[in-house]
């Protein structure tokens, strides 16, 4: 299986060059985010015609996520147990959910489109907003895989969230003073390793940016940020077989922001690379 994730900032101003990537790279399931459409809206016939066929989550014209898979999709959800929700002005635990989470199994494998809200600001209620969120992302990780251990299990999107101090080449984004690099995401970021996952690309590219803002020259000054990611189960880290952060998509004619990352999997069972290397440590 080939496994990709990309953030197309609105799938209707890009479908064509989202799908010709697709089909050019040989792309089993995508999973997309910041579709901006409602599903009535999503463009599905170039898709269907490619031959994959589509979930869509949006509720308008913010946000929404995606999967196209070139196999048949199952257990379809659009939220995880005890995803918080937020509206600006709206206090306490009935806040509307937002179209940020989608769900599937392919061929035994369990996919989760994920836009991890932004934060913001440090002083922003959308940060606190977003650390509920993670928090309880993990949790229902956590839970899923104890319940079931042997699970190839993939949690893959926008994270909004730069890990380490080199995958920020952004001078505007100060430790101190900005979202994505704070202690506490940082902390929720890496919490992740305690339910269960690991980043299974970065052992095999450990440097290399995936998003670049649209101001300023940011990408021919590559004063880039790594906030998309693959965050894999063991059963599922064991299959990695290869990875790639296709750079060459933030280049040519109306670009999304981000660029895909993409990861080789061998589901057959075999048992050759129980080392898969931890990059939490």
């Amino acid at each position: 299986m080939r496994l990709a994730t990309w953030n197309v900032n609105s799938i209707r101003t890009r479908v064509r060059r989202t799908v010709e990537f697709a089909v050019r790279e040989n792309i089993d399931v995508l999973a997309m985010q910041e579709i901006k459409c409602k599903p009535e809206q999503f463009p599905y016939a170039p898709f269907e015609e490619a031959g994959y066929h589509v979930e869509v989550h949006g509720l308008n014209q913010w946000n929404g996520v995606a999967i196209a898979s070139r196999e048949p999709m199952t257990d379809i959800e659009t939220a995880f147990a005890g995803m918080p929700g937020f509206a600006k002005g709206h206090e306490g635990p009935d806040a509307p959910l937002e179209a940020r989470a989608l769900g599937a199994t392919i061929n035994g494998v369990r996919v989760w489109s994920l836009y991890v809200p932004n934060g913001r600001s440090l002083d922003d209620p959308h940060y606190q907003y977003k650390l509920h969120w993670l928090e309880a992302l993990r949790t229902a990780t956590q839970a899923q895989l104890a319940a079931d251990p042997d699970l190839p299990l993939a949690l893959v999107g926008d994270f909004n969230i730069i890990p380490f101090d080199d995958d920020n080449g952004d001078p505007a984004i100060v430790k101190g003073r900005s979202t994505h690099v704070s202690e506490p995401e940082r902390a929720a970021f890496f919490a992740f390793e305690g339910a269960g996952l690991t980043d299974v690309v970065r052992p095999l590219l450990p440097t290399g940016y995936t998003y670049w803002d649209y101001q300023q020259l940011k990408f021919p000054r590559n004063e880039g940020i790594r906030i998309d990611f693959v965050l894999g189960s063991r059963a599922l880290a064991d299959a990695v077989t290869g990875a790639s952060i296709h750079r060459d998509e933030r280049k040519g004619e109306q670009p999304s922001d981000h660029v895909p990352v993409v990861v080789d999997l061998d589901l057959r069972g075999d048992e050759d690379d129980d080392d898969m290397p931890m990059i939490f440590a």
